[in-house]
């Protein structure tokens, strides 16, 4: 566990003679405000850095207005016994002891079913507060809570509140300050709390937190606390061990499910009384859209309409078309480009001249693309993803289409990795830690790199298709059916467990404007700050290989592959444009489109073909990273052959039919 200090590790003491830090960890489940609850408390400074030894992110902040303390943001987890990385992350986060105050953020909607995880950082001896967030939607249907008599019977304090809101924050606040003590610990019936002192009797070493933590893990098989436990334990554990299996043997059937109903059991029993549910408010019409949006009678057409104004006349339309025509057409070519050739023009060395503002200029085309081309268009798709995410509506999304998913060996919980990939592919690749299974990681990482276009691709591609509809449907089926295709095939050939599928559902609510605008503000800002260097790279790049011929050589390369694609030689150059980034190239396509070069036959095959093509190096980079070099290179190998054959074929075929 020595790693696990360092995530919530800071000085102890920020100038001497001032008061130490309080570290304070927020834990949780998804979807029940836990981020919102951060943002309440530490503002905008916050810092985001990799956990040690993982590429799994975590966040913290400073206290707003408390410099003495630093808040936690953890990933989501059900339950201190992890299925995911991300849950692994913050299991060792609360067993690491280096944090103060451990905070659980419930939905009180729904507390019965998650006070059995209380229960379990109460296992872990540290002073811990629960927060009753989403107070303000539990009273709208009629849900209250006995919060005293909750906090008599845990032992520790418990505070109603509303992040969106900001009700309750101060208390929570307050409660923590005061959270000094540890709470005693749960004491379990059925053979279980017997089975946990059994085993914990024979430990001897000395653990960062209550060793009951470490033995109700170890009861579950979890195997990094096994490990911990032999490495602690002068005998190697032994003892522990033998008595662990003789608990796990008296259970008569697997440990953890025994474990957990005694959790759930005793969670039940300490609400007794408590909960009390206003019959005649308590289903609204809120959740009857709820339940209907995951049904696909309702939900089916709701999500056609959604893609249809959101992506197609929204991104499409608007982003692509009006926005981009404004700042490309209107601005960029009218005004900043005629404006830098005569900056540049008093340059004597031609060479030094087109580096700025040449054919690849990183001023008149890296700068460009990134700016008129990309941006509104990315713009535009985070802000009609913030709208989706702050109203509910992704894991009814989750819920509608888990049944489909199953059949590609996905599980419906894969739809956030999977939208998110039409904001952006690395976002997305980093989201995939998410699944609970590795064969499910592995296949939603193939299918992200191959048929799921960022939003500036989308966008481009979205606009530059609209003067054919018949092109647009054309290459959004073909996208599709390769899409099931490779899911499917993968299902079968990749080893392991069929997808499982479970997640919490916040309700439906009317999007806020202020979060809505930070979630897009913050996400434009992080896509930004990464696009363009990497434009201007790519500008650099491509400078040097016209300047040193190895672009036209590369170009003729390729010309022979493109002409087989029924595309002219220029088109080549989309191709190695893709090569630096997905969006790069669909500029590059929408550039050939501007300029008349390409028909609707043509441009259809070139936007299958260009979908299905290398993911971009940001993309790339962010695959070796959760994956391994070996399988980054082997999606790659995978994907350049598959997507010019994909093209090839579509291109005999649309010509058959005499398009």
């Amino acid at each position: 566990m020595s790693e696990t200090a360092a995530s919530c590790h800071s000085t102890t003491d920020r100038h001497a003679g001032r008061a130490a830090t309080l570290r304070i960890a927020l834990v949780g489940p998804p979807n029940v405000g836990k981020s919102a609850l951060f943002n309440r408390l530490t503002g905008a400074y916050v810092t985001v850095s990799n956990y040690p030894g993982t590429s799994v992110e975590v966040v913290r902040g400073g206290m707003r207005s408390l410099d003495h303390i630093e808040v936690l943001d953890t990933p989501g987890l059900y339950s201190l016994l992890p299925t995911t990385e991300e849950e692994r992350v913050t299991q060792r986060i609360v067993l690491s002891g280096e944090c103060d105050v451990v905070v659980h953020v419930v939905d009180m909607k729904s507390l019965p079913r998650m006070l059995p995880m209380t229960l379990q950082l109460l296992e872990v001896g540290r002073p811990l507060v629960l927060a009753l967030n989403m107070a303000d939607e539990a009273e709208r249907i009629g849900v209250s809570v006995a919060t005293d008599a909750l906090a008599q019977r845990l032992g520790i304090e418990v505070v109603p509140v509303s992040a969106i809101r900001n009700r309750g924050v101060h208390e929570l606040v307050a409660a923590v300050a005061r959270a000094r003590q540890a709470p005693r610990r749960p004491v379990y019936e059925n053979g279980v709390g017997e089975a946990i002192a059994s085993v914990r009797g024979q430990l001897t070493g000395v653990y960062p937190v209550d060793a009951t933590a470490f033995v109700s893990l170890l009861l579950q098989g979890d195997t990094e606390t096994a490990a911990l436990i032999k490495a602690t334990e002068n005998s190697k554990g032994d003892a522990a061990f033998t008595a662990a299996s003789a608990a796990i043997a008296h259970f008569g059937g697997p440990s953890s499910y025994r474990i957990a109903v005694e959790r759930q059991r005793m969670a039940d029993r300490l609400l007794e009384d408590l909960i009390d549910r206003d019959r005649a408010i308590a289903y609204g019409w809120r959740e009857r859209l709820g339940d209907w949006l995951a049904t696909p009678l309702v939900g089916f057409p709701v999500l056609v309409a959604i893609l249809y104004l959101g992506l197609y006349k929204f991104v499409g339309g608007f982003g692509a078309g009006t926005l981009v025509d404004l700042l490309e057409g209107g601005l960029f070519e009218t005004y900043i480009n005629p404006w830098l050739a005569r900056v540049f023009a008093p340059v004597p060395w031609e060479a030094a001249r087109n580096l700025f503002v040449g054919e690849y200029g990183v001023l008149t085309l890296g700068v460009r693309y990134a700016v008129a081309l990309i941006l509104p268009i990315v713009g535009t798709f985070f802000l009609f993803f913030s709208i989706l995410e702050d109203s509910g509506y992704f894991p009814r999304l989750a819920l509608l289409i888990d049944r489909g998913f199953k059949r590609i060996g996905l599980s419906g919980r894969a739809v956030i990795p999977m939208v998110l990939g039409f904001a952006c592919d690395t976002m997305a690749t980093m989201v995939t830690r998410t699944l609970e299974t590795k064969r499910e990681r592995v296949l939603a990482t193939i299918l992200l790199a191959l048929a799921i276009p960022c939003s500036a691709q989308l966008g481009v591609i979205l606009g530059v298709l609209s003067v054919s509809k018949l092109a647009l449907v054309v290459w959004g089926l073909t996208t599709f059916m390769v899409f099931i295709l490779v899911g499917f095939v993968g299902a079968k050939l990749l080893p392991g467990a069929p997808a499982s599928f479970h997640m919490e559902i916040p309700p439906l609510r009317l999007p806020r404007l202020s979060n809505v605008l930070v979630k897009t503000y913050s996400r434009m800002h992080w896509y930004f700050r990464e696009v363009l260097p990497l434009f201007l790279l790519a500008s650099v790049l491509l400078w040097l290989g016209d300047l040193t011929g190895v672009f036209q050589l590369l170009v003729a390369g390729l010309a022979p592959v493109v002409n087989a694609l029924g595309l002219p030689a220029d088109a080549a150059s989309m191709f190695l444009f893709g090569f630096f980034r997905r969006d790069y190239g669909a500029a590059g396509l929408f550039e050939l489109s501007r300029l008349g070069l390409l028909n609707a036959r043509q441009l259809t095959v070139a936007a299958v073909t260009l979908t299905l093509f290398v993911p971009c190096v940001a993309q790339f980079l962010m695959m070796i990273r959760e994956r391994g070099a070996r399988f980054a290179f082997g999606v790659l190998a995978f994907i350049t052959p598959f997507a010019f054959g994909t093209g090839y074929v579509l291109n005999v075929l649309l010509k058959w039919m005499g398009w």
